[in-house]
């Protein structure tokens, strides 16, 4: 005998909402990946999926290269960046995280990777957004072209470059051979995402 006071207000569709966190977790997979979570990676590139962030204590690099870039983030198809091109990087401490949101909820999960060793990159392709650190260069240049090709108007090169104290928002990062040691992967459960002032 039905209840008629019973009253089916909706269902949650659980395989929609599998699938959505699923996908959502994909880009924690590329983020995993693109840093080597086995220890070493190749070739990798990781952009796309919005902003992440990247901290380190120390990082000195060989053959560096700055130029204008227009890059995708998770919100947009083009927006202004700095792109970096270091031949040869070695990083202290380094800290990379993702805040995702969970499909359907109001709840956001941080995802950290962390390396309390040596990182050693080669062929670092990276797009920033935001950079807030000390630099210092050996031999730096700044190149200007009549052009009317944005990514090509201006750039930087130098020897070598040292950072250190850095916060970086970064949306793509390429590098042909990466290698953690001392590496760590977390989660936790945050109220609400970083969002940095960049002075727009």
């Amino acid at each position: 005998m039905k209840n008629e006071n019973h009253v089916v207000v909706g269902r949650t569709g659980r395989k929609k909402i599998l699938v959505a966190l699923l996908s959502g977790f994909l880009a924690l997979g590329g983020l995993v990946s693109a840093f080597g979570f086995t220890g070493t990676a190749y070739a990798l590139p990781l952009g796309g999926i919005g902003d992440f962030y990247v901290e380190f204590d120390e990082l000195n690099g060989e053959g560096f290269q700055l130029m204008p870039q227009m890059g995708e983030t998770g919100e947009s198809d083009a927006e202004p960046m700095v792109r970096n091109v270091i031949d040869e990087v070695e990083i202290d401490n380094l800290h990379i995280f993702k805040d995702l949101q969970i499909p359907g909820t109001e709840q956001w999960v941080r995802f950290h990777i962390e390396a309390d060793g040596k990182t050693n990159i080669s062929g670092l392709i990276q797009d920033a957004r935001f950079i807030d650190a000390n630099l210092s260069f050996d031999n730096l240049a700044i190149e200007q072209q009549n052009t009317d090709d944005f990514s090509e108007n201006w750039s930087q090169n130098a020897d070598t470059i040292t950072i250190t104290d850095a916060t970086l928002v970064t949306d793509y990062l390429f590098q042909e051979v990466v290698s953690l040691e001392e590496a760590k992967i977390s989660t936790e459960m945050i109220d609400e995402p970083l969002i940095t002032d960049d002075g727009n």
